[in-house]
């Protein structure tokens, strides 16, 4: 079993891409937590949470971000292949937000790992037909748009990391720099919020029943750009710096705070 990395080593970028049985296997995870904590979220979630972590001002360590994602009775050390799958998910996205990629067909370009919910619904049931009408084989009324929408739960896993560390998502001073950055969250928060237009195709399987609207799929693009453009503002303005408080300065027949010995007239207040 490779070594277990600690919170400060980052894992090589040539570690291989996850793979279905990997994003799989993290699900199975969530699902036995879940068992534990009934609110941990799906793995569509922590993609999203993820991504905000890449695009943070300031880095977040595993310590600080673990109980906030999983809940303070999550302990990584318990489940040592989870946090090793979810560092080299963070690599490949760090990776893929760094590329100078310009078109989604680039094969570099971010794809979140998200789940089209609705057409997931619309293909485990054997009376397709009669669900697109709202009704499924046992007679039962269904309202699919009830469901997720498409990518909604990755961008509520993604404003959940920004809301919880605010300082590191304040704007800065400079107009154009903070209208970039409200422009770039906003259309993130477009995608927490249900997909109501007429769906036009299914995300699901190819040929299924109808389950993402064309303005969702617009939005989603949006999205991804969305992301790339925060990456890079953030790594341009760097680490928000604080400022330096300086304590009262001592009387001059006080003590020198150096040490000496000496009073502060006759040392460092000479």
């Amino acid at each position: 079993m490779p070594a277990m990395p600690t919170s400060d080593t980052p894992l090589p970028a040539t570690l291989a891409p996850m793979g279905p049985d990997d994003f799989n296997a993290q699900e199975d995870t969530l699902d036995r937590l879940r068992e534990i904590e009934e609110e941990t979220p799906l793995w569509e979630f922590c993609e999203g949470f993820l991504a905000a972590l890449v695009c943070c001002r300031r880095p977040i360590s595993p310590a600080e971000y673990w109980p906030v994602l999983l809940g303070e009775a999550f302990n990584p050390m318990e489940h040592m292949e989870f946090v090793l799958r979810w560092h080299r998910r963070r690599v490949e996205v760090e990776v893929a937000l760094d590329a100078p990629v310009e078109t989604m067909d680039d094969e570099r370009t971010y794809q979140p790992e998200v789940l089209d919910t609705r057409g997931a619904v619309l293909a485990e049931h054997a009376a397709a037909i009669a669900l697109s009408q709202g009704i499924d084989e046992t007679g039962v009324t269904l309202d699919i748009r009830e469901l997720p929408g498409f990518a909604q739960v990755w961008a509520l896993g993604f404003m959940l990391m920004v809301e919880n560390w605010p300082d590191e998502w304040r704007a800065p001073r400079d107009r154009d720099d903070a209208e970039l950055l409200d422009d770039a969250l906003g259309t993130i928060i477009t995608l927490t919020e249900s997909d109501r237009a007429p769906p036009v195709v299914s995300m699901y399987e190819e040929g299924g029943l109808p389950s993402v609207s064309q303005q969702r799929l617009d939005d989603f693009g949006a999205a991804i750009w969305a992301v790339y453009d925060l990456r890079q503002f953030w790594q341009s303005l760097g680490p928000r710096v604080q400022p330096v408080r300086k304590g009262p300065e001592p009387g001059r027949n006080d003590p020198c705070p150096c040490g000496s010995g000496k009073k502060f007239k006759k040392c460092h207040g000479a």
